[in-house]
């Protein structure tokens, strides 16, 4: 090796001589190589070095160099790709590579791309700039710093591929929400930078941004914070008053944990406030929880706790505790009282693919009654409107088999927030049976009365309680709480007769445990009914039979040819039916009311069982007759662009029924009124009329009762109408009138106010948030304005909700619609970044308007700004909004509001 040391060097000295001469003379005449064309360099492990050139190739022999002799510092981890478009020179002299036009490195997860790119493979360090046109002299092809999912936008740059340093001039880069534009960029090493003279922002152009923050000195520590010097907000290139000696911006692409900012207000009879303030942890990927507060200078004050919790295919949910203490006035001035309400909300749905024999949800609402109505901080129109908080929590699972087995355990809650009633069920048990057919064929379809002989099996525990406000949990609650347990065994069958006619047979036999009962009995001395509870177990036991039969007709009326409607179908569906239910007076006692000075004496019948959870046995024998029929009217109109195609059916009435029964064992009003409802389609698919009504066929006496009379024999019609109703909703909008784009679904599961009550189409009138959103809403600030024109010429986007309802009553001779409404909303974009709405309606039994609102939006790019103004009513009051739309900057915002309590 040593004594052929001096040759191996003197054969790689002319090599590298004519290498330098080839291109030299490449160089000189300028030839571009093809766009394929790269060059690889390694620098490998054992120090030899591997250069592929384009129809050129050295090789150093790695086994006749020492790499002991060799500097390992200039070993390099990974190799290095490049590649260009127009040409790659290499001058072996300098050690450097030129590159022009679309210029590439690549190295480990690093890459640079520039219109020019200068490598210097002996200190390592790359120079990178765009190029100039010479036609327009623009600079085009800025370099771009890629590492992992970070990009760098430059002028220029000098990196060093060994020590990862690098200077960048006028750099452009994101960071999270951020955008940030440098003059001078010190890049130290992967998680630190030095900048100067630096504008960072949340707007989309970073060139002309809506607004600005403008800091000399900056140190920033990618994935983690920005730490800057004197820092000044600038709107419009204009520089604020805004500004801090230093300013800290933590930033991470996942949730972090910090303050939020309360907003200032003033509630005239309770101070002045500092609202929706707190902290936000963001306990780990699955859960997250914010705790927000509220003061008032008089005292008052709330608190707020909201989590929300996901994990993927198995569950999600979130869950809401408030509480309020409210001051009203100021201690020790006339007036002045003190309450607390509180609220409980808690929603989880579990993923089918989780678990598809057994599933778990919750729908919880509970609290005081008079929480949205009272609460300072409440802006959800669909709460306050509402006279009904519900909930429900039920866990149910399947056993899968022959016959199937199915239990349920639920806890439910409905609450009156006008009566402050409480009914609440805690728990109820339910399992059943599916249906069993005993004498059904193994194979093939069942068929006659026998084979289709089928029953099942359920039975019901339930704890109910019904309570108020004041005693809801309290021990007096549990007291009185009325339990049992119900079995059911229902028995039918069903079968064809004379091919025309469905026929369907079946029995029901049902069993009761009750644990409490109450008896009655009547004392003289203070001359009243004593009840008195008796615990312990005792049932009773009913059954009951019916039977129906049914057919379906079809009629159908022919045109001319040359009219436009073809035919109308009339499709005739009659039901008779017929049900008898047992006496059980077996189960009822008596009681004696002595006679008194004035009254006789009376004996007064009663069951043990009334009151209790599903109520006293039937006591009077029933049969009944009853009678059902439905209409549907459908014509075929011709097609005119298509006069040998297909008619086009249209429905002209549908659902028309008409229902009664008759029972035979009533000692008179045997009739039972004749109740009716239809559908009437006016545009397809879109706007129909429902009505519904009853028709009495007995008269009244001079007390406006039912008498044994029919209306006709005591002079009047043959029928009274006694009720009825007629509503309809209808939805339209710009979008209706462009076949090209289709309907958005709304979605009511995420529909706050929907949720609590409301409506999905916020006819009632749209919540407005703390961000100033409105409902629902998740504006895509990522996505871009479809026009972005100052105004739009003649296709404005628009649309309009309106619902009607009517209803009619004269049970005893009132004669009067009890209620008649029209409720409207609709919204507007006037620009493609203005829009107004607006939600009423009119009351015109009463003559006023309802709950009425406007709203106003303004989307400033970077910027959002919201009004909502209630101008009359007990809620008047308004709300204005402005305030940056990146959650990292969330708390620079101005809120001003005026509560209802201020007017």
């Amino acid at each position: 090796m040593r004594t052929n040391k001096p040759y191996i060097f003197f054969v790689f000295l002319i090599i590298f001589c004519c290498s330098s001469s080839v291109i030299a003379q490449e160089e000189r005449d300028s030839l571009p190589l093809t766009t394929d064309s790269q060059i690889t360099l390694s620098i490998l492990n054992n120090d030899s070095t591997e250069i592929l050139v384009p129809h050129q190739l050295f090789v150093n022999d790695s086994t006749r160099t020492d790499s002991t002799s060799q500097n390992k510092g200039n070993v390099l981890k990974y190799n290095i790709h490049q590649s260009a478009k127009d040409r790659i020179i290499h001058d072996f002299k300098t050690h450097k590579t030129y590159m022009h036009n679309q210029a590439k490195i690549t190295y480990g997860n690093m890459s640079l791309e520039a219109g020019v790119i200068v490598l210097n493979n002996q200190t390592h360090m790359v120079f990178a700039k765009g190029v100039v046109s010479d036609s327009t002299g623009e600079y085009t092809q800025s370099p771009v710093f890629t590492q992992g999912n970070r990009k760098v936008k430059p002028d220029s740059l000098r990196f060093n591929f060994k020590t990862k340093k690098a200077l960048v001039y006028n750099s452009r880069t994101e960071e999270g929400e951020f955008k940030v534009k440098a003059e001078t960029t010190k890049r130290i090493n992967d998680s630190v930078y030095y900048m100067r003279d630096v504008t960072f922002t949340t707007a989309k152009d970073i060139d002309n941004p809506e607004y600005y923050f403008l800091a000399q000195k900056v140190k920033f520590v990618p994935g983690k914070e920005v730490i800057t010097g004197f820092v000044n907000m600038w709107i419009a290139d204009v520089p604020t008053p805004l500004a801090l000696p230093f300013g800290y911006f933590p930033m991470s692409d996942t949730r972090t944990s910090g303050f939020i900012i309360p907003s200032f207000g003033n509630v005239n009879d309770r101070g002045f406030s500092l609202q929706d303030g707190g902290y936000y942890f963001a306990i780990n990927d699955y859960l997250d929880l914010t705790v927000l507060g509220d003061y008032y200078t008089n005292g008052s004050y709330g608190l707020r706790l909201e989590s929300n919790y996901a994990k993927r295919y198995h569950y999600r949910g979130n869950f809401s505790f408030r509480y309020e203490k409210l001051l009203n006035g100021f201690r020790g001035f006339p007036g002045f009282t003190e309450s607390s309400i509180y609220n409980i909300r808690w929603r989880h749905e579990q993923d089918p693919k989780a678990s598809p024999n057994s599933r778990f949800s919750a729908h919880v609402n509970l609290g005081s009654s008079k929480y949205y109505r009272q609460s300072i901080n409440e802006n959800n129109t669909g709460n306050f409107l509402n006279n009904n908080l519900s909930s429900s929590v039920s866990y149910s699972h399947t056993f899968p088999g022959e016959p199937e087995f199915r239990f349920s355990v639920t806890a439910t809650h409905n609450q009156n927030t006008n009566t402050e009633e409480i009914n609440m069920t805690l728990p109820t048990f339910d399992a059943s049976v599916s249906r069993i057919y005993p004498f059904a064929p193994k194979n093939g379809i069942k068929k006659g009365i026998i084979d289709n002989i089928n029953l099942r099996y359920s039975i019901q525990g339930e704890n109910r309680f019904r309570t108020s406000d004041s005693l809801f949990f309290t021990s007096e609650m549990f007291n009185h709480a009325k339990t049992g347990i119900q079995q059911r065994i229902p028995l039918s069958t069903n079968f064809k007769l004379f091919n025309y006619f469905s026929v369907s047979l079946g029995g029901t036999y049902e069993e009761n445990w009750l644990f409490k009962t109450y008896e009655k009995s009547y004392d003289p001395t203070i001359e009243e009914v004593i009840v008195d509870t008796v615990s312990g177990f005792d049932s009773y036991r009913t059954y009951n039979f019916n039977a129906s039969v049914g057919t379906t007709v079809y009629g159908i009326f022919k045109f001319d040819k040359e009219s436009k409607i073809q035919a109308i179908r009339h499709v005739i569906k009659p039901s008779l039916s017929y049900s008898i239910t047992p006496s059980f007076e077996k189960f009822y006692d008596t009681y004696l009311i002595p006679a008194t000075s004035g009254a006789p004496q009376e004996i007064v019948e009663y069951s043990r069982f009334e009151n209790t959870l599903f109520g006293a046995p039937n006591r009077n024998f029933a049969s009944s007759l009853g009678f059902s029929v439905t209409n549907d009217f459908e014509a075929k109109i011709r097609n005119d662009e298509d006069p040998d195609g297909e008619p086009i059916k249209r429905k002209l009435l549908s659902n028309l029924r008409f229902s009664t029964s008759y029972n035979f064992a009533a000692d008179s009003l045997n009739l039972r009124p004749i109740t009716f409802s239809g559908t009437l389609p006016i545009i397809k698919d879109k706007f129909s009329i429902n009505f519904n009504g009853a028709l009495d066929p007995y008269a009244l006496n001079s007390q406006n009762q039912r008498i044994d009379k029919l209306n006709i024999e005591n002079g009047g019609s043959l029928f009274r109408l006694t009720r009825a109703n007629m509503s309809f909703s209808y939805s339209f909008s710009s979008e209706d009138f462009n076949k090209d784009e289709e309907d958005e679904e709304e979605d009511g599961d995420i529909n706050e106010t929907f949720r609590n009550g409301g409506r999905r189409d916020n006819l009632f009138g749209a919540p407005m948030n703390s961000d100033g959103t409105f409902g629902d809403n998740i504006e895509q600030d990522n996505e871009p304005v479809k026009n972005e024109t100052k105004r739009y010429n003649y296709k404005i986007p628009w649309n309009f909700r309106v619902a009607y309802t009517m209803t009619y009553n004269n049970l005893h001779r009132e004669n009067e619609i009890s209620s008649h409404s029209i409720m409207f909303s609709g919204n507007v974009e006037l620009s493609p970044r203005w829009k107004v709405g607006v939600s009423s309606g009119y009351d015109m039994k009463n003559h006023g308007f309802t709950y009425t609102q406007f709203r106003f939006q303004r989307d400033l790019k970077s910027w959002r700004l919201s009004f909502n103004w209630i101008p009359f009513g007990t809620r008047e009051s308004w709300y204005f909004f402005i305030g940056i739309k990146a959650n990292i900057l969330k708390s620079i915002k101005l809120d001003k509001r005026q509560s209802y309590r201020q007017f």
